[in-house]
């Protein structure tokens, strides 16, 4: 089907051509300077120690599972309310993903009390994602964490340069994943990136994510080995220059993206403000945030309604999405329900993801919310 209005548009032009072009005529496109680069950016942006540049989220998910020490039969505590990949980076390690519910239909964030009520003597770790670019309360998640001696996670994949208390998310826990998936606000087409103020694990993520090998092709190329060892059982999780390249000139559009993005969530907020019959997430947030998505959520709503709103919304030529089906619903992850989550449940069955990026016009964001206001009406 095509839309008027999408959900999402690519932040590109003339920059990431030449950023990509000029990587390929340097005759350097695997793992090397522009991975450099996109490290020192990365983390100069974000105030972290380090970054290491990974293949996609996934890979630094599963790197940051590894480096909390998870073992099978670990458990660690996650959302339900999140892209699958989260929880996959548990079963990766052997560990026992234990599903933890949402705040409310206001805050589509990992509840603290739900955190604390779940831990057993097999807790090892917490990996919390920060909605939409919202961030968790990470107050209460570190005072958890640090009293049960949890290792903390951030799925920040909705999130560079998102905000908690003046604090870059990503940087408050033990290890920050950033996603630069083709629809984030960082886009490479795949690609990712982990973050720590831990030294220690900053050396072993940039070990894991190359075989566990001692030193990489372009160390060697430069002259600072002429071979290696492997001293661990790694993975291929390594980004090439080209992508990294494009990572480097979408980081130079971040800071203004981001700005547009809070105007258009600004816009949305008015338009919106009259609405009984809907809840926006997040209202109330002021710090700063990437607005990766802009999720709403029906009051007294079921899956049927909200799913026929969306019909009706794409007839108008509006295209939405659903954020997330929820994973402990998934077939593979059945035997690991062991709580009820009414609140990720409702917000699951009722959540609409609207359009949202940071050219759209306030022409389309009326329309977008005149349409949805004629929906509700004839649905609900």
């Amino acid at each position: 089907m095509s839309y008027n209005i999408p959900l999402f548009k690519l932040n590109f032009d003339k920059a990431e051509e030449e950023s990509a072009l000029s990587t390929i005529q340097s005759k350097w496109i695997s793992s090397g300077p522009k991975c450099a680069e996109l490290e020192e950016k990365f983390a100069r942006m974000t105030g972290a120690q380090y970054a290491v540049a990974v293949s996609n989220c996934t890979a630094a998910l599963h790197l940051a599972v590894l480096g909390a020490g998870i073992e099978p039969g670990d458990e660690v505590l996650v959302p339900s309310l999140t892209f699958v990949a989260t929880v996959n980076a548990v079963r990766y390690a052997g560990g026992i993903p234990v599903f933890c519910d949402i705040v409310s239909t206001e805050d589509l964030t990992i509840s603290p009390e739900e955190i604390e009520k779940k831990i057993t003597s097999r807790t090892k770790a917490v990996i919390v994602m920060h909605y939409a670019g919202f961030a968790c309360n990470m107050d209460a998640v570190m005072d958890i964490a640090h009293r049960h001696g949890l290792k903390v996670i951030e799925d920040a994949c909705h999130g560079p340069l998102s905000e908690y208390h003046g604090q870059k998310l990503g940087t408050i826990g033990d290890a920050g994943c950033f996603s630069f998936f083709s629809n984030k606000n960082i886009s490479t087409g795949e690609g990712g990136i982990i973050t720590t103020n831990d030294e220690n694990l900053y050396h072993q993520f940039k070990l894991m994510r190359s075989h566990g090998m001692t030193t990489m092709s372009y160390d060697r190329a430069q002259g600072h080995s002429t071979n290696y060892d492997v001293v661990a059982l790694g993975y291929n999780y390594r980004l090439d220059d080209i992508r990294a390249a494009i990572g480097i000139a979408q980081l130079d559009k971040l800071a203004p993206d981001i700005d547009r993005r809070a105007l258009v969530r600004k816009k949305y907020l008015a338009g919106l403000d009259k609405m009984q019959n809907l809840t926006v997430p997040f209202r109330t947030y002021q710090e700063i945030s990437a607005a990766y998505i802009f999720p709403v959520v029906l009051k007294e709503g079921t899956a049927d309604k909200r799913d026929k709103l969306r019909n009706y919304l794409a007839e108008q030529g509006i295209q939405t999405s659903v954020h997330y089906p929820p994973a402990h619903r998934f077939q593979i992850y059945k035997d690991y329900v062991k709580y009820a989550l009414p609140n990720t449940e409702y917000a699951a069955d009722c959540e609409i993801t609207l359009p949202m990026y940071g050219s759209l016009t306030d022409d389309e964001i009326d329309y977008i919310c005149s349409t949805l206001h004629e929906g509700l009406k004839a649905i609900l």
